[in-house]
This record gives C-alpha cells, structure tokens and sequence, in this order.
C-alpha cells in the first residue's frame, strides 16, 4: 500500500524506544496491583470471617464510617495526577468488591432504572452491590424494614426545589435509620428516539422540569410538559412512543437508547440532590459526621424556640430544619433538624439531653458521615 511507504521508519523506531520502557513499567505496576488488591480482597475475607464470629454489630459487614474514613486518608495521600474525585471512584469500586466477597450487600432504591436515585445508589455502593429498583419511596421503607433488603436510598432534597416530604413522613412511622448521605450534581438533558426529529410533549418528573422551566420556556415554548414518576420513567415512555421527548439524566439516554437534543438544561448549573441511605444499623463516629433528629412538640408559642436554644447554647451548627404536621390529630408538629456532629460527641449528647427536656418526644434518626467527594 503506497501510503505505508511514506510512513518515516526511523520515527517508528524512535517512538517504540522511548515507549518501550514506559510500558515495560506499566506492566510491572499492573503485576504489583494485582497483588496487591488480591491481599487486600483476602484481608477483606479475613474481617468478615471476624465479624461473622462476633455477631451482633459486628454482622453488619457495611460500615459507612469505614468507608468515609478511608475516603479521607486517600484525599490526604493523593499528590495527583488523578483528582480526589477520580480516586474517590476508583477506590468506592474496589470497596464494593471487597465488600461483596464479604458479604453481598442488597440495596433498594426509588426506580426505575435510569433516575439520579440509582446513580446516587452506585456512587455510595458501587457496582459489585445488588441493587432493584422500587416504585415508590414507602415500598423502599418497607423492604428495608423487613429485612428483604439490607438499605434503602431516597431522595431528601434537592438545592433548588427543596424538601422530599414523602420521605420526611416515612421517617415518623418508620423505626429505621439514617446510615449515610449522598450528593450528586444534578444535569438534566433533553432526549428523544434517535429516529425522529421534532417532538409534541415533554415527560418528566416535576421536579425536573421545574429545575428546567426558564430553559424549556425560552427553547421549546407552547409544548405541553406531562408530569410522571420519574426521570427514568419519561425516558422510557420517550422510547417507546413516537413524537415525545424526556427531561433526565444522561444514564438514562443511554439505557433506553435515546439521542441527547441538548445537555445541562437545569436553570441553575449549581443544582445538586441529597439522597439519604436508610438502614437499621448505627454508626459510628467518622471525623465529619451529621445527626438528624426528629422532635415533636405541641403547637404553643416559644415551642420551636425552646428546642433550638440548647443547640445555640453548646454550639451546634445547624443545616436544616423543616416542620411537617404530626398524624395525631391533635395539631401537634414534628421538625426534622440536621445538624454537624455525632451522637456520641459531647456537645451533641449534652444539647440532645436538653431538648429532650422540653419536647414531647425526640428520636436520634441517625448519626452518619457527611456526604464526600
């Protein structure tokens, strides 16, 4: 072939020289991480052939303290080039490998496949978990409860459209706990089938298409948006009938085999949704923990404040409060506060012991990690 002639032999020579001991030291790093991640794996083994003999706390094989602990000391130890984040994903998936030769950890999630719930599942979990979606948040309560499934992620809050209430009120019937956060950014993208052009109706959540809405207003206006169950639901409809179009994640383009019309779409690129990991196990200390509570008090004047002055008085950051109506009938109300620190800490203890003082009832929902990288 004529072209080959012209290719400069010497320059093929060259480049090989100087790729050679390059990849001849890239063979002998992959050789040392084989190694070295099978002795990891089997140190792995070794723990859970531990906490198998001890029972009790030690059956639960997932610790989000540990995780969020080893998260930290690689953040310290990395002088790059991979970033923080990059190792963050890298090692979360080597975690949920380990953790799976342990034990194979079950988790529920707010379906369907293709939503920021599953996404947010992975992230915490990894791919080596076994995850189902569900169809609704309470169904996801209720297998956790059960025992059918080892944790449950639902959607909390989301930066610019606020508080998930359905599953606040989960949380006043339910006796489970929060194990952990997750935060992920939130890019909505605009997909239809790949064999159409133009589109008569947009499908999403509503919360998504009201993250969209300036965008959609100013790009698409006069077509209808029909609200759905989710994200991943849209995608699918979107797939399946002709002249629709979805607001959702780019996973889910790619799970029902839609073309992206545009990407990052969301009013506010800041956007980000909070998911909490429900479960029945305590956790311990971490370093950078959060505590929720739930308190309920009766409707009388200063009840709010006098539940918030012990957490003012031993100086406890808060970072968020939401009020939902008792289901007593007797206009009593519940608030859901969030605040920096663990339980076991002093302060937090002393603070918890005051409001307990002044409330009709007050439940530790959970003392976890804050969301990482």
């Amino acid at each position: 072939m004529p072209w080959l002639r012209t290719w400069p032999s010497s320059s093929v020579s060259t480049d090989n020289a100087e790729l050679e001991p390059l990849r001849r030291r890239i063979d002998e790093i992959d050789r040392q991480l084989i190694a070295l991640l099978n002795e990891r794996a089997q140190c792995a083994l070794d723990v859970g052939h531990i906490k198998q003999a001890k029972g009790g706390d030690g059956a639960f094989f997932y610790r989000p303290e540990r995780v969020a602990q080893i998260l930290d000391k690689l953040e310290a130890l990395n002088t790059g080039p991979l970033s923080n984040t990059d190792l963050a994903h890298l090692y979360r998936e080597i975690l949920s490998c380990c953790l799976n030769l342990e034990q194979p950890v079950s988790v529920a999630y707010l379906g369907p496949a293709g939503t920021y719930t599953q996404a947010a599942t992975i992230k915490q979990f990894g791919h080596f978990a076994r995850i189902r979606p569900l169809t609704s948040i309470d169904e996801v309560f209720r297998e956790v409860e059960s025992g059918a499934m080892n944790y449950g992620v639902v959607p909390v809050e989301n930066s610019t459209e606020g508080m998930v209430n359905h599953t606040l009120d989960c949380f006043i019937s339910s006796t489970l706990k929060v194990c952990a956060e997750v935060e992920l950014p939130i890019h909505q993208c605009l997909m239809q089938r790949p064999d159409e052009e133009g589109f008569d109706e947009i499908l999403s959540h509503a919360q998504s298409l009201a993250q969209c809405r300036s965008w959609l207003d100013q790009h698409h206006p006069g077509i209808p948006r029909t609200v759905v169950s989710s994200n991943g639901e849209a995608a699918r409809l979107a797939g399946e009938r002709r002249g629709k179009a979805a607001v959702a994640g780019e996973q889910a383009a790619e799970l029902y085999g839609l073309k992206i019309i545009a990407r990052n779409i969301e009013d506010r690129p800041d956007n980000k949704t909070r998911f909490l990991v429900i479960g029945q196990q305590d956790v311990g200390p971490s370093g950078s923990d959060k505590t929720s509570i739930l308190v309920s008090t009766r409707n009388e004047p200063g009840a709010l404040f006098r539940v918030l002055e012990p957490l003012q008085k031993h100086g406890i950051s808060l970072t968020r409060i939401e009020t939902r109506p008792a289901r007593d009938g007797n206009w009593s109300y519940v608030f859901f506060i969030d605040f920096d620190g663990h339980e076991t800490d002093s302060p937090v203890k002393a603070a918890l012991d005051a409001v307990r003082s002044v409330a009709m009832s007050v439940r530790v929902l959970g003392s976890y990690p804050q969301a990482r990288l």
